[in-house]
C-alpha cells in the first residue's frame, strides 16, 4: 500500500476512473474480494496512488494520479449503420472505430444510440464522469429532432407530455416542440426531450400512439450542442468551458 507521505485516493474511485464500474459497484467488488493491491486482497477504505499494482478478477488496471489525469470529452456525429458498443459479434462498424486513439486510456460512451439512431454522442476518458451523467439521478435531458409519419393531434402531444406507459415503466417528453417544416406533408418534424436513456425510448413513445418514426436524430446532450459544422463519422473535443458546463450540469465530481 502507498506510504502516508505520498498522495492517495480511495480505491474505489481510482476504479470508477478506469471506466470499468461504478464508485458504488467497486466498493461491492471490494468487498467481495475481488480487487486485489500490490497482490494482496483489498479492504473498504484502501487507498493507493499511481505506484500501486491494482488488480480486479485478476487484470490490472490502469492508476493514475488526479493531479497528472486530465479529464477529456469529445463530440462525435454518429451516423446510421452504426453500433454503440466497443465490438460487434457480426462484424458491424462500431462508433469506436472512428474515434482517436489515446496512449494508456480509453474512451467510454456517455450513453448511447441505437443503430439506425443519428446525432450526438460523448465520449469521456473518466469512466466516473461518465456513470455520473448516465445514471438517472444526474437528471440531464437529452434532446432529439425527429421526423414521424401519423394521425398526430394535441391530445396525443398531452398523453405524450404526462406520460404513458411502456413495457419498462412509465415514460414520457418533458417538453416536444414542432419544428417547421413542409405543410401537407405527411411526415411532421418535432423536437422532443428525455430525461431518461432508456433504450429506444423517444422511438418507443411515438409507437405506442401508434406513429412511426423514419429519422430520429440527437442533437443536445445536457448542456451541449451538437456542433453545427461536425460531419457524420466525424468527432471534435469538448474545450475547457465545454467540459466543466457537462461536469456542473449533473454535479460530477471534479
Amino acid at each position: 500500500m502507498s506510504t502516508p507521505e505520498q498522495p492517495t485516493e480511495k480505491l474505489q474511485k481510482v476504479i470508477a476512473r478506469n471506466g470499468i464500474t461504478s464508485r458504488r459497484d467497486a466498493e461491492r467488488w471490494i468487498i467481495a474480494g475481488r480487487v486485489k493491491v500490490n497482490g494482496q486482497t483489498a479492504q473498504i477504505g484502501a487507498r493507493v496512488n499511481e505506484t500501486d499494482r491494482i488488480e480486479v478478477d485478476g487484470k490490472r488496471i490502469r492508476v493514475a494520479s488526479q493531479d497528472k489525469f486530465k479529464r477529456r470529452v469529445i463530440a462525435y456525429h454518429k451516423p446510421e449503420g452504426q453500433i454503440s458498443s466497443r465490438n460487434d459479434p457480426e462484424g458491424r462498424r462500431t462508433v469506436f472505430d472512428n474515434l482517436p486513439r489515446i496512449k494508456g486510456e480509453r474512451w467510454i460512451s456517455i450513453g448511447r444510440l441505437d443503430y439506425n439512431t443519428t446525432g450526438l454522442m460523448l465520449f469521456t476518458n473518466d469512466g466516473e464522469l461518465a456513470n455520473t451523467l448516465m445514471h438517472p439521478s444526474a437528471g440531464i435531458d437529452r434532446e432529439y429532432m425527429v421526423r414521424v409519419m401519423g394521425n398526430i393531434d394535441n391530445e396525443m402531444l398531452e398523453r405524450l407530455r404526462k406520460g404513458v406507459m411502456l413495457e419498462d415503466g412509465l415514460a414520457k417528453f418533458t417538453d416536444i416542440a414542432e419544428a417547421r417544416g413542409e405543410e401537407d406533408s405527411i411526415n411532421r418534424w418535432f423536437y422532443v426531450c428525455v430525461m431518461e436513456g432508456r433504450n429506444r425510448e423517444v422511438r418507443r413513445l411515438w409507437e405506442s400512439q401508434e406513429v412511426v418514426v423514419s429519422r430520429l436524430k440527437r442533437v443536445r446532450f445536457g448542456p451541449i450542442f451538437i456542433p453545427a459544422k461536425l460531419r457524420k463519422g466525424q468527432w471534435q473535443e469538448l474545450t475547457d468551458r465545454e467540459v466543466k458546463d457537462l461536469e456542473k450540469s449533473a454535479e460530477a465530481p471534479s
